[in-house]
């Protein structure tokens, strides 16, 4: 389905995602507990559970191309947008990043965009290559943001 090149990428692109979830999570440390931010958070983990929720285990794959027989899943919170896992990341760094101003969390979070978006174009590219019905459905669903991105 694509070359080893391709191959190499999506794994950089999940060790570099993986780096940054864990750089997030060192951050928790000093992490002042506001109203809003425990909001923000907790708002990203019910997008992160309704992803897992509408999608069957073995059904995703943690790289950008799809499981051999995976299907492709439209209901859910995948009706409104076709990466939420990747929203509920976003939302917690910028959570967390808004909390503790300070610059390197900033690029962290420019470093995370970077590398979703990165996985989203290729997990799109690779959809669509394996299910025609892909193309459709983007027109329907945002990427990230519903009714915006």
């Amino acid at each position: 389905m694509h070359s080893s090149r391709l191959n190499f990428l999506s794994v950089t692109l999940v060790g570099v995602q993986f780096a940054c979830i864990g750089a997030y999570l060192s951050l928790l440390r000093a992490f002042p507990w506001r109203w809003w931010s425990i909001v923000a958070l907790a708002l990203a983990a019910m997008i992160g559970a309704a992803a897992l929720l509408a999608n069957r285990p073995g059904n995703f794959n943690i790289r950008p191309d799809p499981k051999p027989g995976a299907r492709l899943i439209r209901h859910g919170i995948y009706s409104h947008i076709r990466h939420p896992m990747y929203t509920s990341l976003l939302l917690a760094g910028l959570a967390i990043t808004v909390a503790v101003p300070a610059t390197p969390a900033i690029l962290l979070w420019c470093v995370l965009l970077a590398t979703l978006i990165a996985k989203a174009s290729l997990e799109e590219r690779w959809m669509k290559a394996m299910h025609p019905e892909y193309a459709e459905y983007m027109q329907h669903t945002k990427r990230f943001v519903p009714w915006l991105w």
